[in-house]
């Protein structure tokens, strides 16, 4: 994961988690990244010092966000979980599986699963529409 210390055109800065520089451009391409100030998706990355690591210990800090986060990322993971529980799990075969919906080879249905950004690319060059899911951190802790 990276993160990128990001703002708007209207100069809001904020900071966002990606996978990797390729995952924050393609979803910056798609109008996907968004300022959670004012919801302008013309957002560019701003200078930030690179994150060295030591060898003394850290101890790890819990990001505590204001109210309007908290309860922004609240609605992310009920509409993450809503779209779960009314789509059927892939798994690692999402890119081969939204491909086959795609050209009418298997029943239209929603589906979710992983995709590596490579497969996420050629699904875009084909023309096949999806929604990447945020990954919500309770969903990992």
């Amino acid at each position: 994961m990276i993160r990128f210390a990001l703002h708007c055109e209207k100069g809001h800065e904020f900071e966002a988690w990606f996978r990797n520089n390729d995952d924050y451009d393609t979803q910056a391409k798609r109008g996907l990244v968004g300022c959670p100030n004012c919801g302008s998706v013309k957002v560019g990355k701003a200078l930030m010092a690179p994150s060295v690591a030591s060898s003394k210990k850290k101890e790890q800090v819990a990001l505590a966000g204001n109210q309007e986060q908290r309860r922004i990322v609240a609605q992310l993971k009920e509409m993450t979980e809503k779209l779960r529980a009314s789509a059927d799990y892939v798994g690692d075969k999402f890119a081969e599986e939204a491909r086959r919906i795609h050209y009418g080879e298997t029943e239209a249905r929603g589906i979710y699963g992983e995709a590596t950004v490579d497969e996420a690319k050629g699904l875009m060059e084909d023309g096949v529409e999806f929604i990447p899911l945020p990954n919500i951190p309770d969903d990992h802790n």
